[in-house]
């Protein structure tokens, strides 16, 4: 005995019928949001420019941006609730502390982003006419070849009447007719969700480039001005710890060393032995100073990076750590200065950072490029609990990768283990 599977059709993602149903929605309001939109302002600022002689032309062209301020507002949010777009708000000019009551009520005309928002409220109604337009024309010939079977037998039939299947020659009758206007359903409901898509598209990007792009380049210059604040930060508190270096090891140093020369001559005489020894214990506290120097200075401009390059500097950086460090180091040459300087100070803080406070007995420290950025990491096994909080050594290394653009991450939960990262832009 033999059975005959039955092959149930592929059911349709409910996500697609969502997305469409969302898009439709979408340019089916988008007329019925555009024509008031459009009226009102048109109607305002028609009023405000013909009472231009009056000062009140200029409070009326004043209410007509806030009007189309709050249509731009309206259309953000549909945006970003029915298609899932990103649709930032730019931010508009408020008025300065100070302003008397006429500045205050016509700040929105010193604001550019109000003029794009008034350009919008006049020009959507275009975009929002075709998406809706074709919006109901799709549905409803999806909706009327799904239902002509049924509701055609109510159409007047006259003598001379010929059907749409008859005259594309392909026969009369009810039969014929239905089967036609099936099939255009069918081609109808398969297009549907790319048509309303390609409708909303259209509508939208009209209202993202008017209402939302200079969002995005509002949030690139704060993001540089930023950038230049964190720079200015980090040379700032590079330069005062750097003074306090050299106030509390070299400069104290160097003062003993005078008072111990001093007292060398005044013993030259009288006991020339100890002065023997005490010149000794002066050679001692000139090279013990020398060396600090030295340590200072890498942090200044490490000699080994700009002699030898990073690849070198990391592995000489990892060779002196105080705690055993198994680095996997792959840095191209010709990264720009910045980010070589840049790179070398995040791995020298971070196994600093292991060595003081960590209490690790190893750490591992990689460092590659990874596509336009370089990728450094490193992790150690210690006690956890780092945090970037104000006067530690991450908190300056996030604001010396804010600098150049680049960021921190941090993982160190209590009981560890720590993983510091950082991504430091090459720019190329």
């Amino acid at each position: 005995m033999t059975s005959t599977a039955v092959m149930s059709p592929r059911p349709i993602p409910a996500g697609a019928v969502r997305r469409t149903l969302l898009d439709s929605g979408y340019a089916l309001s988008a007329f019925l949001v555009a024509l008031p939109a459009f009226v009102l302002t048109v109607v305002l600022l028609s009023l405000g420019a013909g009472l231009l002689v009056l000062v009140y032309g200029v409070l009326v062209l004043a209410l007509a941006a806030m009007v189309a301020r709050g249509f731009a507002r309206f259309e953000r949010l549909r945006m970003r609730s029915m298609l899932g777009r990103e649709a930032p708000s730019p931010s508009y000019l408020c008025p300065r502390e100070g302003d008397g009551l006429l500045r205050r009520t016509l700040t929105p005309l010193r604001d550019p982003q109000s003029w794009l928002d008034l350009v919008w409220c006049v020009v959507g109604l275009v975009t929002g006419t075709v998406a809706f337009a074709v919006t109901v024309a799709w549905w409803a010939a999806v909706l009327t070849g799904a239902t002509y079977w049924f509701w055609q037998v109510w159409l007047p039939d006259g003598e001379d009447d010929g059907g749409l299947a008859e005259l594309l020659g392909l026969g009369s009758g009810a039969v014929a007719e239905s089967l036609l206007n099936a099939a255009l359903g069918l081609v109808a409901l398969v297009t549907l969700p790319f048509v309303v898509r390609l409708v909303a598209w259209l509508h939208s990007s009209l209202a993202w480039g008017l209402l939302s792009s200079r969002a995005e380049l509002q949030q690139e210059v704060r993001r540089v001005e930023t950038g230049r604040s964190a720079a200015r930060r980090a040379e700032a508190e590079s330069l005062r710890r750097l003074e306090r270096d050299i106030h509390d090891g070299p400069q104290q140093r160097m003062v003993r060393l005078g008072m111990d020369l001093g007292r060398a001559r005044r013993q030259l005489e009288s006991d020339p032995t100890r002065a023997a020894a005490t010149l000794e214990e002066a050679l001692a506290q000139v090279g013990e100073t020398v060396e600090e120097l030295r340590s200072l200075s890498r942090g200044i401009a490490p000699p080994l990076l700009v002699d030898r390059g990073l690849q070198v500097a990391l592995e000489d950086l990892a060779a002196r750590s105080a705690v055993p460090v198994a680095a996997e180091i792959d840095v191209p040459e010709g990264l720009p200065p910045h980010v070589e300087t840049t790179t070398y100070f995040v791995v020298s803080e971070a196994l600093t950072n292991v060595a003081k406070h960590s209490g690790a007995t190893s750490a591992r420290v990689q460092v590659r490029e990874v596509g336009d950025a370089v990728l450094v990491r490193v992790e150690d096994d210690g006690t956890g609990g780092a945090h970037e909080a104000k006067g530690h050594g991450l908190a300056g290394l996030g604001q010396r990768l804010l600098a150049v653009d680049g960021t921190l991450g941090l993982e160190s939960p209590v009981g560890g283990p720590t993983v510091v990262s950082a991504l430091v832009p090459t720019g190329r």
